[in-house]
């Protein structure tokens, strides 16, 4: 089966002129370049489709390589596609033919609908009018997720062969939370797996600049990190991956997805946490946190 992206590029690095530092942004459910095969596959309009976009993440996120970090983002819809689960995490109801005992079939996220090609969007609408064919999972999973981690992998590497150690920023957007009770719902969302997958010293750094913009922040909880966190977080390997959970609320209209006037605000404290991340001196995490100057502008 031909790629549905066998025309232009499924994802794209976009890597600074200089390497300045061994960060690593990654976008991975930004993407919104919907083929018109898949398209024809749903029975969803095309707002609904979207609604399992972290919408525009990536231009949020998109002068660090201009401060000299790697953005890798998808241009793949993440309803398409999802390179934050396992390569074969896979609904047996989805399939034509059965699932032998090599899929992941009895997951949490699959339970949900929401494997490595989901069954189905926000607020649980089904995404596909007929069951699909493992030849359309293995053509999306071979041709565009495994080359997406391969090349995930080897940002990380070079980075970390540049400097000695490395950081992976996954960038996510999430739905407005509802409060608990007496306690007002977080605006950030850090997931370091419950201090596993990244040096307590990069989660205070990133905390640090998202509350010093008077925003709430909470770590873990509802969303401790996911698969990509989980696969390439090794802090003692000097490898250390965070995911971070952005509300959409501050920067755009979750009914409509267009843009709202806060998204230069959550831009520019985008560039503030890259320009903190950088100057960072990972080589002495054990030590005490200091904040670098340009992040406390």
């Amino acid at each position: 089966m031909r790629s549905d992206y066998w025309d232009r590029p499924a994802f794209e690095t976009i890597r600074p002129r200089r390497l300045t530092a061994p960060i690593v942004f990654n976008s991975a459910h930004s993407g919104r370049d919907y083929p018109h095969r898949f398209l024809d596959m749903t029975r969803l309009d095309h707002l609904s489709i979207r609604q399992s976009e972290d919408a525009y993440v990536d231009e949020l996120f998109a002068r660090a390589p201009h401060l000299g970090t790697p953005l890798l983002h998808a241009h793949f819809p993440r309803a398409y596609l999802d390179v934050n689960r396992e390569p074969w995490e896979l609904d047996p109801q989805m399939f034509v033919e059965p699932l032998s005992d090599r899929f992941n079939t009895t997951s949490p996220r699959v339970a949900a609908g929401l494997g490595t090609l989901a069954r189905v969007v926000a607020e649980n609408k089904p995404i596909y009018r007929e069951r699909l064919t493992l030849e359309d999972a293995r053509m999306r999973i071979e041709g565009i997720y495994l080359p997406y981690h391969s090349t995930l992998q080897r940002l990380l590497s070079d980075a970390h062969g540049a400097f000695g150690s490395a950081v992976l920023i996954d960038c996510h957007s999430m739905p407005r939370i509802a409060r608990s009770g007496d306690r007002l719902a977080p605006d950030i969302v850090l997931g370091d797996r419950y201090g596993t997958t990244c040096a307590a010293p990069i989660v205070d750094l990133v905390e640090m600049v998202f509350a010093g913009a008077d925003l709430r922040v909470a770590r873990n909880r509802p969303y401790a990190g996911g698969f990509i966190a989980r696969t390439y977080g090794r802090p003692q390997h000097g490898i250390h991956a965070l995911q971070i959970e952005i509300g959409r609320h501050l920067y755009m209209n979750e009914v409509t997805l267009e843009k709202s006037e806060g998204f230069g605000a959550i831009r520019q404290l985008a560039d503030r946490l890259t320009l903190a991340l950088i100057g960072l001196d990972l080589g002495n995490l054990a030590g005490p946190l200091h904040l670098p100057a340009k992040a406390a502008e």
